[in-house]
């Protein structure tokens, strides 16, 4: 018999069937504890929607999706001051300002859904998008009309199954996910410090050396609500300053994700003569570590090399507690290629409302997202 699937769109995490997690015992980032998380501590431009789809009354699919609405950022990111920049800023705000986003815009990786293991997967990505136009639907009832639609971060492969259903999407690839895959012989980080080329080598110990006279501290749930401004502020500096930017996290967010996800969320602290200097973030999700957001004094990043021994404290941690890989995400591509992190191409799929808009969208899209020129290195012998 051939059983039609159906779908419900649910508004907040507390709403969602019991069996949630069952399908999301893969990943972390589809949980319901997670999804709390975004729900109650998610930028102030940003409403979440969270799809189930059905075979009768099981559950055998769940999606994330994200509103953006662009009318209640300050700012796109403040580090590019030049015309391109200024004709990207009126793009944005005029024809792209609200965009659907199915997957998490906060991460890098396939984020979106994930279907149980028996289903027809075509049949489950033409029920997703029978949601997503219905979600769309809602929300211009609601007075906000979607401009984009995009479905975002996955490999290759991943994306082919998509494509087919998604035949009006431009597919898109924008910088890629930098992953650190973790030599199953190492134990310690001296067997990744020994793996190293001699300049990569100098380049660890110039860094360690610069860090003298700073202590690092994981930071409690009541550390993080103590120092929770500072923590902002060292955030918001290094987000105001990236070149792009769609989203501010809420003033809460860290210490509301280390009340829900305990253990799995990992704030340290970076303190010198006794003052929080810099601060970054992991996510445990099974044996993969993710990199989260991070912040720093900009006055001593330089001079302590602060970020890169954040990089590297995260490579020491993750190789001692037994962790797969990393994911280092998109953004300083350079400096993550210079501590071992290797490029995986990502793809999305986009769409505009408007006709005209989306028959050009390719060129539209190259306004949208700012390329990024970098030279990859190795740092092994």
């Amino acid at each position: 018999m051939n059983t039609t699937y159906s779908f419900q769109i649910y508004k907040s995490a507390s709403l969602l069937p019991l069996e949630w997690n069952s399908l999301a015992a893969n990943n972390i980032f589809l949980t319901r504890e997670y999804l709390e998380v975004l729900e109650n501590s998610c930028p102030v431009n940003m409403t979440c929607h969270f799809i189930g789809l059905f075979e009768e009354k099981k559950l055998i699919g769940i999606a994330l999706t994200q509103f953006l609405f662009a009318e209640k950022l300050e700012s796109f990111g403040e580090r590019d001051k030049c015309l391109k920049t200024s004709v990207r800023n009126f793009a944005l705000k005029n024809f792209a300002s609200h965009v659907l986003f199915v997957g998490n815009n906060m991460l890098t990786g396939q984020n979106a859904f994930v279907f149980d293991k028996s289903v027809k997967e075509s049949k489950a990505i033409k029920t997703l998008h029978k949601a997503i136009n219905q979600l769309k639907k809602d929300l211009k009832e609601s007075g906000k009309k979607v401009h984009i639609t995009s479905i975002k971060d996955f490999t290759a492969k991943e994306i082919e199954p998509l494509q087919t259903e998604f035949k009006n999407n431009y597919t898109f690839s924008t910088q890629p996910n930098m992953i650190f895959e973790i030599n199953e012989n190492w134990k310690t980080e001296q067997d990744y410090i020994d793996a190293l080329s001699k300049k990569y080598r100098d380049q660890y110990k110039r860094a360690r050396k610069k860090s003298e006279g700073i202590v690092k501290q994981q930071m409690s749930l009541s550390d993080i609500k103590q120092y929770e401004d500072v923590i902002y502020d060292l955030y918001f500096h290094v987000a105001k300053n990236a070149p792009f930017n769609t989203f501010f996290l809420a003033r809460n967010h860290f210490s509301f994700f280390k009340e829900i996800m305990g253990e799995n969320f990992l704030l340290y602290g970076y303190f010198l003569d006794e003052k929080l200097i810099g601060f970054n973030t992991l996510i445990k999700n099974g044996d993969i570590m993710d990199t989260y957001f991070l912040g720093y004094d900009e006055s001593l990043q330089r001079e302590k090399m602060l970020y890169l021994n954040m990089l590297y404290d995260m490579i020491g941690y993750s190789i001692k507690k037994g962790f797969r890989k990393i994911v280092f995400a998109r953004t300083a591509l350079e400096i993550k290629s210079s501590v071992g992190a290797k490029p995986v191409k990502m793809y999305g799929l986009i769409t505009h409302s408007n006709a005209l808009i989306n028959h050009n969208i390719s060129r539209f899209f190259s306004y949208l997202e700012p390329k990024t020129e970098w030279q990859e290195r190795n740092p092994f012998k």
